[in-house]
Order: C-alpha cells, then sequence, then structure tokens
C-alpha cells in the first residue's frame, strides 16, 4: 500500500477521485485536507483524529516523541521506517499523558526486541488512546510537507465507510489550523507543584535531588519531564506553575532563577497573557533561560516578533552554530513557529543560527539577565551536545 504519489487539483474532486481507489486490505486511512487519501493499516486505538500533518526525522526516541507535550495538535509522520522495535516502557515517559494527535508509520510494527521493553507499541498506543497508521509512503509525504507545507490531516482507524472518510475531509479542509491557537493552556499543569526526580542511569534508574543549591520557578507551557531532571540533577529545587501564571506568583516564590519551558500551539496566541509575566520577571532582574516556546515567549517579552515556519524543525540531528563560541552542535529539535531575526531589538543578540536554514535558533538580552534557545537541550531523545546550556543557566543564577 505504500506506492503512493500525491498530485493537485482541487480538494474535492481529488478527495471523490481518491475514494474511488480504496484498497480492499486497507484498514487506516490518512484524509488530507487538500483531498489526498493515502491508504494503509490502522494502528492503536480505532477513531479519527486531526491534526497538522508533520514530519520527524529522529531515529530513536519515538516514544518521548509521542509523549512530547510540544506535539499537541499535530499528527507525526516518522522517516525513519523501523518504528516500534524497541516496545515502550515506564521509564521514557515526557509527560502524563500522549500529546499527539497520531502517527504515521513506513513499516508495521514488529515485536519488540529490546532488554527494556514491556509493551508492544500499537498496544502502548490503543491503552492511551491514540490513533495512528503504517503502510504510508512516508517519503513521498515528506516530500509533499516540505515542497507545500504541512497540511491538515485525520488519521483514521477502523471503519472506513465513505460516510466517515468523508466526515475526515470535512474536518481536515474545514481546520483553521495550529495558527493563532493557544494549546499551552490545554497541555500546562492545573496546579503548582514540586519537583526533585533527576536524570535516569542505566545502572540505578532515577534519582532525588536531596541537596538543592538553587531554587528555580519552571513556568510550564507544555514542559517534557526531562527537562525537569534536568534542573533536579543540577541541584535546583524546582517549583513548576502553570502557564499563566502572574509575575507576581511566579515572584512569590523568591527563585534565584524562572525557566520558561517548551510548549505547542502558537506562541504570538500564548503570549497574549504569557509576554506580560515574562517582563515583570525580566524587571526583577531575575535570570531567566528559556527554550522552545519559551524561547519565543522570552523574545516577544523583549521585543522581538514570531512567525510560522512552511515545515518546521522536528528531528535529532539539526546542526546549530553557537555564534560565539563558533562550535556546531547537532541538536533535538520540535517547533512549527520561530523567533524572527529582522525583529530583533538592538539590546537582544542572536547567539545561535540553524545551519539547515538560517532562522535563528537563540538569543541573549544585553541589558537583562536572559537568553534563550529555541532547540531542546535536554535531549530525550536526541543527543547530549546541548547539555551545557543548564550549566550555563546555573553559572548565570550564581552570577
Amino acid at each position: 500500500m505504500s506506492d503512493q504519489t500525491v498530485d493537485s487539483g482541487p480538494a474535492k474532486t481529488r478527495f471523490s477521485a481518491a475514494l474511488a481507489t480504496k484498497p480492499n486490505l486497507a484498514t487506516g486511512a490518512l484524509v488530507l485536507g487538500n483531498g489526498a487519501i493515502l491508504w494503509g493499516l490502522g494502528l492503536g486505538a480505532e477513531g479519527r483524529s486531526l491534526g497538522e500533518v508533520c514530519f520527524n526525522t529522529s531515529m530513536s526516541g519515538y516514544q518521548e516523541i509521542l509523549m512530547d507535550p510540544s506535539y499537541a495538535g499535530q499528527i507525526i509522520t516518522f522517516t525513519f521506517p523501523h518504528i516500534g522495535n524497541v516496545g515502550t516502557n515506564d521509564e521514557d515517559v515526557e509527560a502524563l499523558q500522549v500529546h499527539a494527535r497520531g502517527c504515521v508509520l513506513r513499516c508495521d510494527i514488529t515485536q519488540p526486541s529490546n532488554y527494556r521493553a514491556a509493551q508492544h507499541l500499537s498496544d502502548w498506543m490503543r491503552a492511551k488512546n491514540m490513533t495512528g497508521i503504517a503502510g504510508i509512503d512516508t517519503r513521498a509525504l515528506t516530500r509533499m510537507i516540505r515542497d507545500e507545507g504541512a497540511p491538515h490531516g485525520v488519521v483514521v482507524h477502523g471503519d472506513l465507510s465513505d460516510a466517515n472518510l468523508t466526515a475526515a475531509f470535512e474536518q481536515a479542509s474545514g481546520w483553521s489550523g495550529l495558527k493563532g491557537l493557544d494549546l499551552a493552556a490545554e497541555v500546562t499543569t492545573g496546579q503548582t507543584y514540586k519537583w526533585s526526580q533527576t536524570t535516569w542511569s542505566r545502572t540505578e534508574g532515577f534519582g532525588d535531588m536531596t541537596t538543592p543549591t538553587k531554587k528555580v520557578v519552571a513556568v510550564d507551557f507544555g514542559a517534557k519531564l526531562n527537562i525537569l531532571r534536568s534542573l533536579a540533577v543540577r541541584g535546583c529545587d524546582v517549583t513548576v506553575v502553570p502557564a499563566s501564571a502572574t509575575a507576581a506568583e511566579i515572584l512569590s516564590h523568591a527563585p534565584d532563577g524562572v525557566f520558561l519551558s517548551n510548549g505547542p500551539g502558537d506562541p504570538a496566541a500564548t503570549g497574549a497573557y504569557a509576554v506580560g509575566a515574562v517582563q515583570g520577571v525580566l524587571d526583577s532582574g531575575t535570570p531567566i533561560f528559556g527554550i522552545c516556546l519559551g524561547h519565543q515567549i522570552l523574545a516577544q517579552a523583549l521585543g522581538a516578533k514570531t512567525a510560522k515556519l512552511h515545515q518546521g524543525h522536528r528531528g535529532g540531528n539539526h546542526p546549530v552554530k553557537d555564534l560565539q563560541t563558533g562550535k556546531v552542535e547537532i541538536t533535538s529539535q520540535n517547533h512549527g513557529f520561530a523567533v524572527e531575526l529582522e525583529s530583533l531589538p538592538s539590546d537582544v543578540e542572536a547567539t545561535h543560527v540553524s545551519l539547515f536554514d538560517g532562522t535563528n535558533e537563540g538569543i541573549r538580552s544585553t541589558k537583562h539577565r536572559a537568553f534563550s534557545v529555541q532547540y531542546h537541550p535536554e535531549a530525550s531523545p536526541g543527543p547530549h551536545d546541548s547539555h551545557y546550556l543548564f550549566d550555563r543557566f546555573m553559572e548565570m543564577m550564581d552570577a
């Protein structure tokens, strides 16, 4: 079922033509808003799932990717063909639930063959009520996303009746998309809590931070748990607050530093309430470190603007140059919006740049003690080149 192409033409006409080509063996479909239907084999939970279809080039870490809150509202196409071959477990957990809307795979999931595997990926997806599809020509789909931008789509598993597929097409073609959508409000914590778990090791598993040296407030726009672990392992007494926390609420914890987390959706929409809080923290003189959505929120608070990217950056192999040291690091990324370089005010420096497309990957304020990066230095999954950024944050708080 993988010999598929994505051509041009009016959406309704294309959809009607695609509907007539339904294979007898198909148990799933990816219905796109442009009218294309990609037939395959359904995975995980049965049903329909709507989202923006993107692609991720990572070769490992699919469980962490599917649980990343930054993927709320998105359907992930994995370009690596062998997804599921190490199973799933209870340790590679990045959130309390799955946040991706669905996944698209080239090959069917095979039996796991890893000593840590506790559950088959399809069973894990079913338990998490997540819908997916296999047997798709992910290369053709990725080329389409690269050339035309991320389409709106619906993953369908189970009911492939004409009526249900038509409803899926109407969903996909009628959806307004991620632009202007505040998804951080949907994935953030509902209440303030403390965090002390540290990073995982092969011999001892997760640790616990017992001797704090710094107090950090982490603003949760959709924080991955390994970010909190990366702070705790460095001696941070971490207090996690909701995305809607005001500057007064953040500063009431008397932090030595404030961390702005990753998260999903349009940063301009989330910034409508978050920017004012960050500006209040900046005015207090408290050090700030942000990543991903937190980077974009900090940039807005400093006077810059953000915009949606054509296809986004998602994968574990993105080269980024540190403009201060000249070093190149291989990074883990997941974002569909970016800070507009030309919008940076004179008191904000660009510190990192993507070597793929030249987009901004990091900033530093020359007026305030604040810096941020667009990528994910916590590396879960991903390379470890960027762990030094957490140490830089610790040094800023020491200063």
